[in-house]
C-alpha cells in the first residue's frame, strides 16, 4: 500500500501534476497514489479535513484557493507566511502544515534559464497566490523595483504586503520607464482560452524577458507575441516541475533532481 497525494483545486481536468508526481515517485522509490481532488470553494475546509481522516500524506493546492486554504491549517511556514500563500500542505499525524513551494519553483525556473532579476525591474501580472510568490521571490533577491498590475486595485490595496507596492491598472504599464521583466501570473491564455493574452504585443516589445507560469499550452499567446518580437519567453513548465519537487521532499524527505523530472516531462 502507498501513500495518499494530490492536488487541490477547482478545476483539475487537464492538469498534468499526477504525471509529474508519478515520475518523481519512479525516482524517489516513493510508494504513493496522486490523485486530484475538484472542491468547491464551500467545501474547502471539509475537504482538508476529509484529506487528513484518510490519512493523507501531502497535496498541493492550486487556483484558486492558494490564500483561502489558510485559515483551515494549523501551522504556516515561515516563507509562506511572508509570502502570504500556500500552494502545499504537510499532514503530520493530526496537524497540517503549510509551505509555499511556488517560492522554490519560481526560483528554479530563473536559474535554470539564467534569468537574473538584482537591480533590475519587474511588472508582475496579477495578484493571486502565485504572483504573491513571485513577488517574495524577486524581493529577496534584489530586485530594484516592481510593479503590481491588477484589474481592481482598489480591491488589492486592502490585502496583503502587496498593497505597499506601486499598484497600477493595465491602462498604466505603457508608461513605466526602464522596464525589464514581465511576468504572467495570471491564468489568461491558459487552455482552452489560447486566444487570450493579460497585454497587448505593444505591451511586451518594452521588456527584454517575458516570463507566463501558464504551462499548457507550451506557447501561449503572451509568449508567441514575445517570440515574434525577439525577445526571451520562458514557459511556467519547469517552475511547475521544481515546486513539485520540492513539495515531495517536504514531505517524504528526500532529494530529487528537478532536471531529472523535467527531461522526462518536454
Amino acid at each position: 500500500m502507498g501513500s495518499l497525494y494530490g492536488l487541490l483545486g477547482e478545476k483539475l481536468k487537464h492538469s498534468i501534476s499526477p504525471k509529474i508526481h508519478s515520475l518523481i515517485f519512479k525516482e524517489g522509490n516513493i510508494q504513493g497514489y496522486y490523485h486530484l481532488f475538484e472542491v468547491e470553494k464551500e467545501n474547502l475546509g471539509s475537504a482538508v479535513e476529509g484529506l487528513k481522516a484518510l490519512c493523507a500524506k501531502g497535496v498541493n493546492v492550486t487556483i484558486p484557493y492558494k490564500v483561502s486554504v489558510m485559515e483551515y491549517l494549523d501551522e504556516i511556514s515561515i516563507e509562506a507566511k511572508k509570502i502570504g500563500s500556500v500552494n502545499t500542505i504537510c499532514f503530520n499525524g493530526n496537524k497540517t502544515i503549510g509551505y509555499n513551494t511556488d517560492y522554490y519553483g519560481f526560483g528554479r525556473m530563473l536559474e535554470k534559464n539564467n534569468i537574473t532579476v538584482a537591480n533590475k525591474s519587474a511588472v508582475i501580472l496579477g495578484s493571486g497566490g502565485a504572483s504573491k510568490a513571485v513577488l517574495q521571490y524577486i524581493l529577496d533577491k534584489g530586485i530594484k523595483d516592481v510593479k503590481i498590475v491588477s484589474r481592481d486595485v482598489s480591491k488589492i490595496k486592502c490585502t496583503h504586503k502587496i498593497k505597499y507596492f506601486n499598484l497600477i491598472s493595465y491602462d498604466e504599464i505603457k508608461y513605466l520607464k526602464g522596464k525589464d521583466i514581465i511576468i504572467n501570473c495570471t491564468p489568461c491564455g491558459m487552455y482552452p482560452n489560447l486566444q487570450c493574452s493579460p497585454v497587448e504585443k505593444e505591451v511586451i516589445s518594452d521588456f527584454s524577458v517575458a516570463i507566463d507560469l501558464i504551462y499548457n499550452p507550451s506557447e501561449t499567446l503572451f509568449l508567441k507575441y514575445a517570440r515574434e518580437l525577439g525577445i526571451k519567453g520562458v514557459n511556467g513548465l519547469y517552475m511547475l516541475v521544481g515546486q513539485a519537487v520540492a513539495a515531495e521532499e517536504l514531505w517524504n524527505n528526500i532529494s530529487i533532481s528537478v532536471d531529472k523530472i523535467y527531461d522526462k516531462i518536454v
